[in-house]
């Protein structure tokens, strides 16, 4: 299970590492109990989709969207050669339909890093090397 540094934690959430250090200490997030702290893979997915669930400030302003979306990877569904793939980008949900052989060779899994690169209607995933 990949695991997050309190400073890549909160990058991912767009919140302060201040803001990720109360949450472990309040214990809205789990950590992994080792030293240096981590925050694993599958406790900051929730946090993400817990975190795009709130409410939106009825002052927001609408915007465009860059196309490429980091974020967690909040669900995998396989059945037979094809899956589903849900990132949580921030406050935005990406599904990508693909084969089960590339979420495999992906190694995708819930709290798993993921970038969503949208072109037209098309949906491509990577994922950081190593």
């Amino acid at each position: 299970m990949p695991a997050y540094k309190i400073s890549e934690a909160a990058r991912l959430l767009g919140v302060s590492d201040d803001t990720v250090r109360r949450w472990v200490d309040a214990g809205i997030l789990a950590t992994t109990g080792d030293a240096p702290i981590q925050i694993p893979g599958d406790a900051l997915a929730a946090q993400a989709v817990a975190l795009a669930e709130t409410p939106r400030d009825p002052a927001d302003v609408l915007s465009s969207a860059r196309n490429r979306f980091v974020g967690l990877v909040t669900r995998v569904q396989m059945d037979g050669v094809m899956a589903q793939v849900d990132i949580q980008a921030g406050p935005h949900r990406v599904v990508s339909l693909m084969s089960a052989e590339a979420v495999r060779d992906l190694a995708l899994e819930p709290g798993s890093l993921a970038v969503a690169v949208v072109k037209a209607t098309t949906v491509i995933v990577e994922t950081p090397k190593g």
